[in-house]
């Protein structure tokens, strides 16, 4: 998401897709989708048992800046996270972005509690109410989640594979109506494209955002709930690998998105 505030927009057009059962009509869905209550409230999801430890999300809150941003904008400053990311600065650059994940009315910022730790950044956001949209053929209640992890000591280790599967299943256990749930790392992001893949995602296109070359990673509830064994939504990254990323593209106007 950009660090500016957003504009006021309508929401953006959803295309049909005929793998979709559209039988209740496609006009009823999509105007019972722009009605739907967003952002989720994610203060009432239940925390999710992984083998690292039990992991919850917690929404930031932007009023309480000592508590909350102080942290984010450290992580912020960290060159590797800054590099995809590009909110490095004061902490003013962190109190604005994230006032406009809260503004946009689609997005909820969160951090990532692990054994009662904060040790990550998320954002869970209404794909279909996004800017995004325009650029991918979007269904209802699709949701997107971006995410950094904010120690060092945290990367590299298949954590962020796990926790990328614990957040898609709250998000399939808690929002009936979400079939999908979305990414778009920058295709160079090498390391986050394949944490996507092993926690059951997998490569749907190549996206041309206005400032990134995009692999829009996508998990599906039906595969995940077609087989509890993992064989139809594989944790070893059997997903469809994205093609090799091109030369960067020169860079473009700013457009809400995140690794």
């Amino acid at each position: 998401m950009s660090p500016d505030p957003p504009t006021p927009t309508r929401p953006p057009e959803l295309l049909p897709d005929d793998t979709i059962d559209f039988g209740v009509g496609l006009a009823r869905l999509l105007r019972d989708a722009a009605r739907s209550p967003v952002p989720y409230d994610i203060n009432c999801w239940t925390p999710a048992g992984t083998p690292a430890g039990p992991f919850r999300l917690e929404p930031v809150d932007p009023t309480r800046p000592e508590r909350d941003l102080t942290l984010l904008h450290r992580w912020m400053n960290d060159p590797s996270v800054a590099a995809f990311w590009k909110l490095a600065g004061p902490v003013e650059v962190t109190a604005r972005h994230v006032r406009a994940q809260v503004e946009a009315g689609h997005s909820v910022p969160c951090f990532g509690v692990l054994d009662g730790v904060r040790m990550s950044y998320w954002e869970v956001y209404r794909a279909d109410r996004d800017p995004l949209a325009r650029y991918y053929r979007a269904r209802p209640y699709d949701t997107g989640v971006h995410l950094l992890l904010g120690g060092g000591a945290d990367r590299g280790r298949g954590l962020g594979s796990l926790l990328i599967r614990a957040v898609s299943d709250l998000v399939f256990d808690n929002a009936a109506r979400c079939e999908r749930v979305l990414a778009e790392p920058d295709v160079h992001n090498v390391p986050s494209v394949a944490a996507f893949l092993n926690a059951g995602f997998h490569f749907q296109e190549e996206l041309a955002l206005p400032d990134k070359r995009a692999a829009l990673m996508v998990r599906e509830r039906a595969l995940r709930d077609s087989d509890s064994n993992g064989a139809g939504d594989s944790e070893t990254g059997a997903g469809t690998a994205p093609p090799p990323a091109p030369p960067p593209s020169p860079p473009g106007p700013p457009r809400p998105g995140r690794p």
